[in-house]
């Protein structure tokens, strides 16, 4: 494999030092939680080798939540080693992967080290960042193994209604292919969330399987304790899945596992105050969206990130707008180039910051754009 550092991590905030960053815009979770707030004692955990497959309470809860078993679930260090578990295992050189675009880039980076051929579905911004799925059935080729799909998505905050998403699962079932979709920001969707993607299809099920992915990071602030979860009803490939997260890491941390198994035995108490907070600094956005000359969105369906880009009729030094924010502002951004996209566009990550962060920050944007309006 050919690895290649990504420019979402080079510049990510937490390698150029917290200390540099004023206002933070460019995370993309829920604030960061502090372990005192879940007081918990862990003082008589013995510190062995932990099941291989994950704790077995920790797959109970997740499997309840998803409609699934406990043996249907694999625990792994976050979804970004989950997403590696699954490209590594399904995809050689020379194999094709249809992804969406814009996208989290692991779910590029690493096909592209094993040496697969990537097609892009791309979302457009005059689509509503919506997948086309007409177009999705036409770039599905004969070499292709995977595809892969993000909902609610990252970097746009776009929906799949539950219908189209089970038109995409017989479109992939008919053509042969496995179908995996990211469900990191499922809890976050507006209206409601999906059933997981993966308990939508019967166990052993004859034809392609279906591979949902999700982790504590996002939603719930605990992208530390690196705890995240895929889910595949296929008991082959499962094994297989397994075999894979072995040779890599052999098991979870033990310490890890247990704080997040925890955390969701008391989720309940915690979900009001987090989607609060959600829903207020979302309230923040929008309206500040809704007066803005110089940018334009789609409305986020879900998450806690948006996407929006300059108006063509809003000249701009791209460049020097950057410059300025980052700085005279001392406030960042994820620009477009982290998704392989135009710097016109940027991803503002609403969830993460305070309050009162957010209103500063959102100025900041706006007083740069001025400045550097050619």
């Amino acid at each position: 494999m050919k690895y290649v550092r990504m420019p979402i991590e080079i510049e990510s905030p937490e390698q150029m030092g917290y200390e540099n960053v004023k206002y933070n815009l460019t995370e993309s979770s829920f604030a960061d939680a502090q372990l005192g707030d879940l007081d918990l004692d862990l003082r008589s955990l013995i510190l062995c080798y932990g099941d291989h497959q994950g704790n077995r309470r920790l797959r109970e809860l997740i499997a309840a939540d998803s409609g699934v078993t406990p043996d249907e679930v694999l625990i792994t260090a976050g979804a970004a080693s989950a997403l590696f578990v699954i490209a590594t295992s399904l995809l050689r050189a020379g194999d094709r992967l249809l992804v969406e675009k814009p996208n989290y880039a692991t779910n590029i980076e690493t096909p592209r080290a094993i040496g697969a051929e990537i097609d892009f579905l791309e979302l457009r911004f005059e689509e509503g960042f919506r997948p086309n799925l007409d177009r999705l059935a036409s770039q599905i080729h004969p070499q292709t193994k995977l595809v892969s799909l993000t909902v609610p998505h990252n970097p746009t905050g776009s929906m799949l209604s539950e219908a189209e998403l089970r038109q995409i699962m017989d479109l992939c079932a008919r053509k042969g292919v496995t179908l995996l979709v990211d469900e990191t920001y499922r809890e976050m969707a507006f209206s409601g969330p999906l059933p997981v993607a993966a308990s939508l299809v019967k166990p052993n099920q004859q034809g392609s399987p279906v591979l949902s992915v999700s982790s504590l990071s996002k939603t719930w602030g605990l992208p530390g304790i690196r705890i995240g979860w895929l889910i595949c009803r296929d008991r082959r490939l499962m094994e297989t899945l397994l075999a894979a997260k072995e040779q890599i890491f052999i098991c979870n941390s033990v310490v890890d596992e247990e704080i997040a198994l925890r955390f969701l035995e008391r989720k309940a108490q915690f979900s009001p105050a987090i989607f609060a907070a959600m829903k207020r600094n979302f309230a923040v956005l929008d309206a500040w969206m809704a007066e803005q000359r110089a940018l334009e969105w789609v409305r986020p369906e879900g998450g806690v990130v948006c996407f929006p880009r300059f108006r063509d009729s809003y000249p701009v030094d791209i460049e020097r707008f950057y410059r300025v924010l980052n700085i005279q502002h001392k406030t960042f951004v994820g620009p477009g180039h982290w998704f392989e996209m135009e710097r016109k566009y940027m991803r503002i990550g609403y969830g993460w910051p305070k309050y009162e962060e957010l209103v500063a920050g959102l100025a900041a944007i706006a007083q740069a754009a001025q400045e550097a309006r050619i």
